[in-house]
């Protein structure tokens, strides 16, 4: 089966660009998208990385290229003042709704609310209104993200993306072959077409 595994996090900028992009990829090349939900900030926790942000001059150079990307992609895109934001419980409600029909209403509405209404996804009350506007009830929303199920297939998951050599987000897996950045899709294109 030709597929490509796309593991991701919310608070990542360059996720929700490739994010605006995969579905395209799928369609122009036939491939099955596997939406693979992780814990950015349990990647860098164990492989020693870190935000780019985190270096002055490169958040600076980060922040105008995704910009210029977004122009590319003809995808609105808003920098988060809130920037960063801890993704765990999102993350984890994306677990959650793995394999469901809520899953992908779900993703899009928590890259819609970071990267283009710039809301601050840690507020409770931002976050019960996004989910709500979405169709989602917070208090079911919540019980579902706070579940062990879902806790522990975010863990697995990001365990997974560890030990085969992520170290960030966006990752794609092509096969064995790995393509990080959103700025690597043409790659991955690419290699989705040879593998058909």
């Amino acid at each position: 089966m030709n597929r490509a595994e796309f593991f991701f996090d919310f608070g990542s900028p360059a996720s929700y660009l490739a994010y605006t992009q995969m579905d395209g990829i799928g369609k122009r090349t036939g491939a099955e998208i596997v939406w693979r939900p992780m814990l950015l900030g349990g990647v860098f926790k164990a492989t020693g990385n870190a935000s780019p942000a985190t270096v002055p001059a490169k958040g600076k150079w980060m922040n105008a290229d995704l910009a210029r990307f977004a122009q590319r992609y003809g995808v609105p895109f808003n920098r988060n003042p809130f920037f960063p934001v801890n993704t765990l419980v999102m993350m984890r409600g994306a677990a959650g709704f793995e394999n469901t029909q809520q899953f992908r209403p779900y993703v899009d509405a928590m890259f819609k609310a970071m990267w283009v209404d710039q809301k601050n996804m840690n507020d409770l009350p931002t976050a019960a209104g996004v989910l709500e506007a979405a169709g989602f009830d917070p208090a079911g929303f919540m019980a579902k993200a706070e579940s062990q199920e879902a806790k522990d297939r975010l863990k697995a998951t990001t365990e997974e993306a560890v030990s085969r050599g992520v170290f960030g987000a966006p990752t794609v897996f092509v096969g064995d072959h790995m393509f990080f950045g959103q700025d690597r899709l043409d790659f991955v294109e690419e290699a989705l077409r040879a593998a058909r």
